[in-house]
């Protein structure tokens, strides 16, 4: 590995451990918090209303076809994944594929788009992905990961890799994150599953500490980030005070129960503020449709349940929204309905 090669791996990352650490007795580690890679949630719009309402350390973008984003025509299809926007923190770029060569092709692309970091992704439960040979099908096939790992790290970018227990059983994890650990990247995150399990059990921390020793013997400079069942930063940082030598929190599903839930500080949030992060997402929706790349306006429905929860009559609100076609309509109905219940229940607390 080139010299070039480890100070990219040490700045980028190192930074954003230091950052984290900011304001904080040294003695007391905190490690850094992400969000997770989701797709179709985690684009340009989302990360954004996320960084409005609480931000994390690392944002990550979309996973995205590595063959597609080298192939000549294919890769205006998959434009609008990697999109950020000057005003936005620069995520990481999250990738994915079997071909080793369309891994390297991608991430020389990279760095010409302003990206800082790249991510592999191991552990995508998908059928689709599967069918193709990537995402957690590579812990079926070892070898080709660490192919795909090798042709990643063509470029200067620090190159890490999200990646689950296992494929069929979480205890594969004891031969499958070693060998990943060898590869010596930036960093390991670790769903807490098996691809089997899906989200259907509770995420195996009783593990946690078991690849935490793993990687001090194996890999000590790698940073491990842990992902699965964590709703906020407070249950991480609990995680992270019970696990010493955890590097990274990284938050996926608690984001659709609460938006607000990478503040460092806990606090009670009204309907109102709730309701301007929805419009906030429906004016960045506007603009990135209009500048950047075509965005499915049914796609925005899955969104409305994260802001509108907790309150009474918030079912019904939902229900009216699903029926709408535009922005603005939507932006009617709450224009309407929001005064309507805040005088039944003036700025009810969102639970």
């Amino acid at each position: 590995m080139s010299a070039a090669f480890n100070q990219s791996q040490s700045s980028y990352w190192q930074q954003i451990v230091q950052n984290a650490q900011k304001g904080h007795n040294q003695a007391q580690k905190i490690p850094f918090f992400s969000l997770a890679p989701m797709e179709a949630v985690t684009d340009t719009i989302f990360r954004r209303v996320v960084e409005k309402a609480a931000s994390p350390d690392v944002y990550y973008t979309e996973f995205t076809n590595a063959s597609s984003m080298v192939h000549p025509k294919a890769k205006f299809s998959v434009q609008g994944r990697l999109a950020y926007m000057p005003d936005e923190q620069i995520p990481v770029a999250q990738i994915w594929g079997s071909r080793p060569d369309d891994i390297a092709g991608a991430v020389k692309l990279l760095p010409e788009m302003g990206y800082q970091a790249v991510d592999l992704n191991m552990g995508c439960p998908d059928g689709t992905v599967i069918k193709n040979g990537g995402g957690s099908d590579l812990i079926r096939h070892q070898d080709l990961a660490c192919d795909i790992i090798s042709a990643a790290k063509s470029t200067p970018l620090p190159v890490s890799v999200k990646t689950r227990l296992g494929f069929n059983s979480p205890l594969e994890f004891r031969e499958w994150l070693p060998l990943i650990l060898k590869q010596d990247v930036a960093v390991l995150t670790v769903h807490l599953r098996s691809r089997k399990e899906m989200s259907k059990v509770p995420a195996h921390y009783e593990y946690i500490d078991e690849i935490l020793a793993m990687r001090d013997e194996l890999a000590p400079k790698t940073l491990i980030q842990f992902n699965g069942d964590i709703k906020d930063r407070q249950e991480g940082l609990a995680i992270a005070k019970a696990h010493p030598g955890i590097d990274g929190i990284m938050i996926g599903r608690g984001i659709f129960e609460n938006p607000f839930a990478f503040e460092k500080v806990q606090q009670s949030h009204t309907l109102r503020e709730s309701i301007e992060l929805l419009k906030c997402q429906l004016t960045l929706f506007d603009e990135v449709n209009a500048t950047v790349t075509p965005k499915h306006f049914e796609a925005l429905k899955r969104f409305f349940k994260i802001y509108l929860r907790g309150f009474p009559h918030a079912s019904g609100l939902r229900q009216a929204l699903m029926e709408t076609h535009a922005t603005d309509e939507v932006r009617t109905i709450l224009d309407e309905a929001v005064p309507q219940i805040e005088t039944r229940d003036l700025d009810k607390i969102m639970a």
